[in-house]
Order: C-alpha cells, then sequence, then structure tokens
C-alpha cells in the first residue's frame, strides 16, 4: 500500500464506513466523501432474498492496484476501500470507499472513480438468491 491508501480490505467481516472515514480525514483534507453499497431486496424487477459474494485470490491486489491508482491524484490526500465476501443479507454493506481531498468536488469525483472502478475491476462475483427459489450469478466472467 502506498502511504495514501490507509485502510484496505477484502474480508468476510463486516464493513465499518466511519472507520473508513476516520482513516482518510487528515489536517490538510476540508472534505471526506464516502460511499457504501448496500445489499438490497431486488434487482431488475426481482426479489432478492439474500446473496454471496465470491472473491478470486487476486482479489485485494487489484483493490490495491485501483486504491494506488486513485491515490497518486495529486488532489487526493487519502484513500480507503473495503469489499466484502461470502454470504450477505439484504441490508447488509458489501462495499466502502472513503475519500479525503482539500475541496468537496475533487473528493466527489475521486470516490466516485474509485468506486466505479472497483466495480469495473475486481475480480468479486455475486450469487443473487430470489424469492421464487432461482438464482443468477453477476458480474461473472
Amino acid at each position: 500500500m502506498t502511504d495514501s491508501v490507509v485502510l484496505l480490505a477484502v474480508t468476510d467481516l463486516p464493513l465499518d464506513l466511519a472507520a473508513h472515514e476516520a482513516a482518510v480525514a487528515t489536517r490538510q483534507a476540508g472534505a471526506v466523501v464516502s460511499f457504501q453499497g448496500v445489499v438490497r431486496d431486488h434487482d431488475h424487477g426481482r426479489t432478492v432474498t439474500k446473496l454471496e459474494y465470491e472473491g478470486h485470490p487476486t482479489a485485494e491486489a487489484v483493490l490495491r492496484e485501483v486504491a494506488a491508482e486513485i491515490a497518486a491524484d495529486p488532489d487526493v490526500h487519502a484513500v480507503a476501500v473495503s469489499h466484502r465476501v461470502g454470504p450477505l443479507e439484504i441490508g447488509d454493506v458489501a462495499l466502502v470507499a472513503a475519500v479525503s481531498t482539500a475541496h468537496r468536488a475533487a473528493a466527489f469525483a475521486a470516490c466516485a472513480r474509485l468506486v466505479d472502478e472497483v466495480k469495473a475491476r475486481l475480480p468479486i462475483w455475486k450469487h443473487q438468491i430470489f424469492t421464487d427459489g432461482t438464482d443468477e450469478w453477476v458480474n461473472c466472467p
């Protein structure tokens, strides 16, 4: 991890948004922007009862690479990002990201880039279970 990537994990433990926000807070930061992706009860008109995330063994290395790319932005003071794996229930937090910068516009932009890149590149796949007993794998190669 670079010095400005201050918290990073792929874990089966619950994620703590406040811990990620606190990790990126610095004396120079005038803005801390955070995001949490929460398991919802529906997808494309179907009711989801639960899901499970499976991660490739390289998932943490890819997450570290993405975080380092965002942290390399000269406007970014610090980055924290974690993704959950394993079984999750509706309402559980699956992804947490936090970024600090001097000003809010840069923080919003950096956090959005971080989340978008994690979603695009992280080798973690979602197995959704629906109320009718069917299931579906999402983002699976």
